[in-house]
């Protein structure tokens, strides 16, 4: 809620904010996430006593909950602390999708030199970084949690910002165990190679068919083309005739036929350390990214929201996980007393392609692209209520739209997509590169409200 000259004000209930704009005391300022400015009240004339802004990141969701905390008497007469969650955003990230954009611009590029200009002397890879540089994969995740803590901190008085930062040790996942000491100079090929050490693995057979006495090769479980790594849990042998058969067929699907041995196989197959190298890479960046909004920023680890979460009974979410970050007695009778049942779901989506053309699967100009993004006042992601006079969908429609050049443009609704005029639509608020949704929280929810 803003006030009259467009500060933050403290949440209100939704039922508030029905009643103020039915009274025409406020107007609508935004409609994802929901703001009412009013327009009979200023700053100075209201009570703000501030709210915090706690996050839990993530590698493919974060989670961003605005709490406030009050003290109140327990039955025994003590001061206790009582948290409340009064607005629950959960923002998922597109790192995967920018990943595979990439990698697939850098195999068409890869393709086109290789044949256009198979006699040019390979280019120094020399290339250096500037400091604090990130893949752009990563730094989608410290962009948008801080685009997003941004918009929370112009629409509600943020006072302090909370945040878990939590390391892992990769090291001790990969092997499965925790290390200790000279454990962690050592790993699955120390005093060996990956051959050698494949060979004693699997007994220098072939993992697909136990065929030996033939020249083996070393093939990927998950393929190098579809997101594998070089990990030596994912690399096994296997002779010449079954590594050409497999291919990059995931042996999911190669086995499918025989799961006994797929089991045995799967066995040795760790989870991925990708995540987890992307928490440690962003820790630091996160935070000092954040500390440009002017708030204080209190950092606090990943094992004291667990505790917190599990003392109040709270299930595994980010939004629930964010509610938990921060320091609560509940020795002394501290509690969180209440969450949202709603979840503002924002998935990034991006603002379009730079891609002047529409490649096919070889990486061949397929289509030509259009030069301009906006058609007939519109672009695609726009949120729009459209007024269809005639036909199946006659009616009055809200969603979000995919522009064409005709002026037909696609609107998307919860019950379906259809195509409707741009004569028939208006603007309801431009879109910022995002999609959202509304989900429930796991759980029921409190009985104490927003004042």
């Amino acid at each position: 809620m803003l006030s009259k000259e467009g500060h933050p004000l403290m949440p209100c209930h939704p039922a508030r904010a029905r009643e103020l704009l039915r009274k025409s005391r406020a107007v609508v300022a935004r409609h994802v996430p929901f703001t009412i400015r009013l327009k009979d009240r200023t700053l100075a004339e209201s009570e703000v006593d501030g709210v915090q802004l706690r996050i839990d990141p993530g590698s493919k969701g974060t989670g961003l909950v605005l709490t406030d905390e009050k003290k109140e008497t327990s039955d025994n007469g003590a001061i206790v602390t009582v948290r409340r969650g009064l607005v629950a955003v959960e923002l998922q990230h597109r790192a995967d999708q920018i990943r595979h954009c990439m990698r697939q611009r850098a195999g068409y590029r890869h393709r086109r030199r290789s044949a256009n200009c198979r006699y040019r002397a390979p280019r120094a890879n020399k290339r250096a970084h500037p400091a604090g540089w990130l893949p752009p994969s990563l730094c989608h995740r410290v962009d948008t949690t801080l685009s997003l803590a941004n918009r929370l901190c112009r629409y509600a008085p943020v006072t302090e910002i909370h945040l878990e930062a939590v390391a892992f040790d990769t090291h001790s996942l990969s092997a499965g165990r925790q290390l200790r000491g000279a454990e962690y100079a050592q790993g699955a090929l120390a005093g060996t190679t990956a051959r050698a050490y494949l060979q004693a693995k699997w007994d220098n057979a072939c993992v697909y068919c136990d065929a030996t006495g033939v020249p083996l090769n070393i093939d990927h479980l998950h393929p190098r083309s579809r997101g594998g790594t070089n990990r030596i849990t994912n690399l096994v042998l296997a002779c010449v005739p079954c590594n050409q058969a497999k291919g990059n067929t995931p042996v999911e699907i190669f086995l499918a036929h025989r799961p006994d041995r797929l089991a045995r196989i799967l066995q040795q197959v760790r989870k991925p350390l990708h995540d987890a190298a992307a928490m440690n890479a962003t820790r630091w960046q996160l935070i000092d990214a954040l500390d440009t909004l002017g708030k204080p920023v209190h950092s606090w680890p990943g094992g004291l929201t667990k505790g917190n979460r599990s003392a109040m009974g709270l299930a595994k979410t980010h939004t629930l996980d964010a509610l938990s970050v921060g320091h609560l007695d509940h020795q002394g009778g501290d509690a969180i007393v209440r969450f949202p049942s709603q979840v503002l779901v924002a998935k990034a989506t991006g603002r379009g392609s730079y891609a002047r053309t529409t490649p096919d699967r070889y990486g061949f100009p397929r289509l030509r692209r259009a030069r301009t993004k906006q058609h007939f006042g519109y672009v695609t992601g726009d949120l729009v209520q459209a007024t269809v006079p005639t036909g199946r969908w006659a009616g009055t429609w809200t969603g979000r739209i995919s522009v064409r050049a005709r002026g037909q443009h696609s609107l998307s609704t919860p019950v379906g997509r259809f195509n409707v005029s741009h004569w028939n639509l208006r603007l309801l608020q431009r879109g910022d590169g995002y999609a959202y949704d509304l989900r429930p929280e796991t759980g029921p929810s409190s009985s104490r409200k927003i004042g």
